[in-house]
């Protein structure tokens, strides 16, 4: 069996002078522990404002040119949100959509942001939007179901195919009590919708924002505000659907208006439903799962987008559900020599 070549290595020296050093690194390297993240093949090493980068020549290359655009970044808006950067390390620059990481930039978000499909199954979402008016995304957490979403909603009302959109949330108390949260009911239910507040803030101008609210351009309720609406024109996301009951499903399901589109996200293996309520969700996919008009995609573990840990304590959950035992019981406790006490 042949063996494959080993790339030849190369060493390149990075001189940071057109930005700040400490807006590129971050205070206390906190940056730079990211983008080694992103390139664990390459040794890079920071002194001053310089890097000294050493690795496969061709991924040398590849981190030249995309910390130059990095640079580039906090010059013209001298902030590098994490977003940004691991955006920008992981694909470049480029919009083209080529990458086989996810396609093409969905919407421009603030402070240069670019959001798009990270992932395959990301990238069947923004592509089933576009040809079905009801589409399910299920899957467990930090998969970019929510995130996704309200981008789609943000493009389609700059783009102005759609008159508003209406994000909400089942109001189900997580192993919290919502009686005891301070203030109105507004401020009472606002926690339980800022997630997609925090979307919106990565998507549209803060004032612009104010002003889609203050409209009722973008509207942002509970569930249960939506009995009794019809929905034209809209862009409606229901966020967290495992914590819907079938009747609160078909009660929302039921909303549709003429020329709207609607996207149901939710993770079946977190469900904060009370004793004896069961979700609607399962059973809702499975009917309506090749009803024409309707798309559901199923993401996955290796959509998760968020830290790698992620990952890892959706794996260790999952075998808790199995009922498999834990991997530290298969193999034998790690022995500390020393005095006793």
């Amino acid at each position: 069996m042949p063996v494959a070549k080993q790339q030849p290595l190369s060493e390149r020296t990075i001189s940071i002078t057109t930005a700040d050093p400490v807006a590129v690194l971050g205070p206390n390297d906190r940056n730079l522990r990211s983008i080694r993240g992103i390139f664990p093949k390459l040794s890079i090493m920071a002194r001053g404002n310089e890097l000294r980068v050493t690795g496969p020549g061709e991924l040398v290359e590849t981190f030249m040119e995309r910390f130059e655009q990095l640079q580039r970044h906090v010059v013209k808006y001298n902030e590098l949100p994490e977003k940004v950067l691991e955006e920008i390390m992981r694909s470049g620059d480029g919009e083209s959509g080529d990458h086989p990481d996810g396609g093409g930039v969905i919407v421009h978000g603030n402070f240069g942001l670019r959001i798009k499909a990270r992932t395959p199954n990301q990238q069947r979402l923004v592509e089933a939007v576009a040809d079905h008016d009801m589409v399910f995304a299920v899957g467990p957490a930090g998969t970019g179901k929510t995130y996704t979403a309200v981008a789609l909603a943000v493009r389609a009302l700059k783009e102005r195919q759609v008159r508003r959109i209406v994000l909400t949330r089942p109001a189900v108390e997580a192993g919290e009590n919502l009686g005891f949260l301070p203030g109105d009911l507004r401020e009472k239910l606002d926690p339980y919708l800022q997630p997609l507040y925090d979307a919106l803030k990565d998507m549209v101008q803060p004032q612009k924002l104010v002003e889609y609210l203050e409209g009722g351009v973008i509207q942002i309720a509970p569930l249960a505000f939506m009995r009794g609406r019809t929905l034209d024109h809209a862009f409606v996301i229901l966020d967290e659907a495992q914590n819907a009951s079938l009747p609160q499903l078909k009660m929302f399901l039921t909303r549709m208006g003429r020329d709207a589109k609607f996207i149901i996200t939710g993770d079946a293996t977190q469900v904060d439903l009370p004793d004896r309520v069961h979700s609607g969700l399962l059973p809702a996919v499975e009917h309506l799962r090749g009803v024409k008009g309707v798309a559901v995609i199923d993401l996955d573990e290796k959509d998760v987008i968020r830290h790698e840990l992620v990952t890892r304590v959706i794996a260790a959950f999952k075998d808790i559900e199995e009922g498999k035992p834990p991997a530290s019981s298969t193999t034998k406790p790690t022995e500390h020599k020393g005095k006793k006490p």
